[in-house]
């Protein structure tokens, strides 16, 4: 059994697909549904069991036997969450606990991390995990650096040798594609307007409050889901890799370039306004983030990423141009 944190979210359902995909039948789903339609990111899927968080243990330890991997993408994930202690509970502690359960079971452990533990990306993008490095860096919120707080946590632990059999965290970058209609605010940039590019209204870029960047000029590391779940199918594959690994493209592009990818995935010439960035957004704004991907090369991963272009084109045309968006 292999069973998935977060596994009705945006990336956690994506993976389960690709288990399905891959002919896992005993796939187990971490999560809470809520009253929307997020139970439509696992429609398509067999799953063996849908298990609130708190229940984990409880429902999990007599089946620790049977259980190969957990792969933990369950999360808070709002950057502009102001709840610490529920960051923590969340983010560090659940997290903390999977850990520690899949270390004394001899269970693996892929679990997700984040560029947001970086912070202004002033001390580069350098995916080293020992705790001397991680020390170094100073994500500028709750989210980042409750995550950050985890991977010190894990690099220390995993020095002494108390570790899963296998461990891996991803440092996701700027991760968009199928089935993160849920997410609100939270959505990827593609997905938040499609809506007004679908209905024929302009897409509206944050202005640049930087004189060395233009309107829309500001860039990131976008990287499209199916290349995250090729990652982690890899690492399945790869029991003998362990460590922190940047997750992105490799490539910075801008938001300029991603909303003319998506207009000419449509067929239609670029329709974009700039408007001012919120005021509270400005002193917490990323302008440049770029994954470090040699560490993640070296272990042994060969696979092409995709680039703005070719990712936003299958995402437009096979998911968001759909009847049935999902994936």
């Amino acid at each position: 059994m292999i069973v998935v944190t977060g596994g009705a979210g945006f990336i956690g359902s994506n993976l389960v697909a690709a288990l399905a995909e891959r002919g896992e039948h005993e796939i187990a789903v971490i999560d809470r549904l809520g009253s929307d339609d997020k139970w439509r990111n696992l429609a398509k899927h067999e799953i063996v069991d849908l298990v609130p968080p708190e229940r984990f243990l409880d429902v999990f330890e007599r089946q620790a036997p049977a259980i190969s991997a957990v792969l933990h993408m369950g999360a808070i994930t709002d950057t502009q969450a102001r709840d610490g202690d529920a960051l923590m509970a969340q983010n560090f502690r659940f997290s903390l606990e999977l850990w520690n359960w899949c270390t004394r079971h001899g269970v693996r452990l892929i679990y997700a991390s984040s560029a947001a533990t970086y912070g202004d990306g002033r001390l580069g993008f350098d995916d080293e995990a020992t705790p001397e490095a991680l020390a170094k860096l100073r994500p500028l919120n709750g989210y980042g650096w409750s995550k950050h707080l985890f991977d010190r946590r894990v690099a220390r632990l995993a020095q002494t040798g108390r570790r899963p059999l296998q461990w891996a965290g991803l440092k996701f970058f700027n991760v968009y594609g199928p089935n993160e209609y849920h997410k609100g605010a939270m959505q990827s940039v593609i997905a938040r307007y499609w809506p007004d590019i679908a209905a024929g209204r302009p897409m509206r870029l944050f202005k640049s409050h930087r004189p060395d960047y233009a309107d829309g000029g500001q860039k990131r590391d976008f990287v499209y889901v199916k290349d995250i779940v090729a990652v982690v199918s890899w690492l399945l594959d790869n029991l003998e890799v362990n460590g922190l690994f940047n997750l992105g493209s490799g490539r910075a592009q801008s938001f300029r370039e991603v909303g003319e990818a998506i207009f000419a995935a449509r067929g239609e010439a670029a329709n974009i306004e700039y408007v001012d960035m919120p005021e509270p957004l400005r002193a917490q704004y990323q302008y440049f983030t770029e994954a470090k991907m040699d560490r993640l090369r070296a272990a042994g991963f060969r696979q092409p990423f995709h680039s703005v272009e070719q990712g936003i084109a299958d995402y437009v045309r096979n998911y968001l141009m759909k009847a049935d968006p999902y994936r």
